[in-house]
């Protein structure tokens, strides 16, 4: 059975995505969704982690509605240029 959700992806562009929820009750992964199997190198030694999606969740995706970009002119400038400073207030006069 899949269980929708609505969430907001930033990669490759800001998106509204539908994707599936993994079984909050399941035995297997515990709601997680996958189960980490760590592996090490031919010493011994932590070498990463691999990820084996669970099967009671599938890894689909479906795009609803590409975010628009902010434009330029609202974007927050930090190379000194940002009349506010860096705390977001000006120690200039309001006249």
């Amino acid at each position: 059975m899949i269980r929708l959700r609505i969430q907001r992806t930033a990669l490759p562009r800001n998106a509204l995505i539908l994707t599936d929820t993994p079984r909050p009750d399941c035995r297997d992964c515990d709601g997680v969704g996958g189960i980490p199997h760590d592996y090490g190198d031919h010493t011994g030694e932590y070498a990463g982690t691999e990820w084996e999606p669970c099967p009671c969740w599938t890894e689909w995706r479906m795009v609803l509605l590409p975010l628009p970009r902010r434009p330029r002119w609202l974007r927050r400038r930090t190379n000194g240029r940002d009349p506010w400073g860096p705390g977001g207030y000006s120690d200039e006069p309001p006249f």
